[in-house]
């Protein structure tokens, strides 16, 4: 109950301040070289998503992809958007370095259900709907146990299970599953296994 109410929040701000501390000066080479590529006002990817209780909050990423021509929807797939670095980030996962920021601010967390698109929120029942009692993570239970490997169901019914059953234990746990799929997949040096982990 101590950790449910106040350890796994100061944990995360302490995490992220440490992360942040850390990876400050990495950070600010992925946005210049960013600003040389995409330009300056491209660097960071904002996107509506759904949080604890319902709220929507806007999600950051450093940019993966080339801006959506004008038109087109930016959640369109659209290959020629790709581009080398861009590819770097997504299988690296240092896209999601701001999301750091969104967890001291508390719209976020390091471990929870991953936050989805807002046109979901009506299609979930009473029981999925559960994934947002806590915090949005940037990794979680799902995403270690296959995430878009397995189908919707299954990812809400993890996420459902993480949300009754977290603790400090299951939260270290997936922390090392996470670090393990990732290396695993940086090794492999398959793309779409990120995709996969990241949700």
């Amino acid at each position: 109950m101590i950790y449910r109410q106040y350890l796994k929040r100061l944990i995360d701000i302490v995490v992220a301040l440490g992360l942040i501390g850390l990876t400050l000066p990495l950070q600010v080479v992925i946005a210049l070289v960013l600003a040389i590529i995409l330009g300056p006002r491209h660097i960071l990817f904002f996107q509506t998503r759904i949080g604890r209780n319902d709220k929507a909050f806007r999600i950051i990423k450093f940019s993966s992809l080339r801006p959506a021509p004008l038109g087109q929807d930016p959640l369109t797939l659209d290959s020629r958007r790709a581009f080398g670095f861009g590819r770097f980030l997504r299988q690296t996962v240092l896209d999601e370095l701001p999301q750091l920021y969104q967890i001291l601010i508390g719209d976020m967390s390091l471990i929870g259900p991953r936050p989805l698109l807002p046109q979901y929120l009506p299609l979930y029942s009473a029981e999925q709907r559960k994934r947002h009692l806590v915090r949005p993570g940037i990794t979680g239970l799902a995403q270690v146990r296959g995430g878009n490997t397995v189908s919707w169901e299954d990812r809400f019914a993890l996420d459902v299970e993480y949300v009754e059953t977290y603790s400090l234990g299951l939260d270290c746990q997936i922390i090392i599953e996470s670090i393990q799929y990732l290396l695993k997949a940086r090794r492999q040096q398959e793309p779409d296994m990120m995709e996969v982990w990241k949700g």
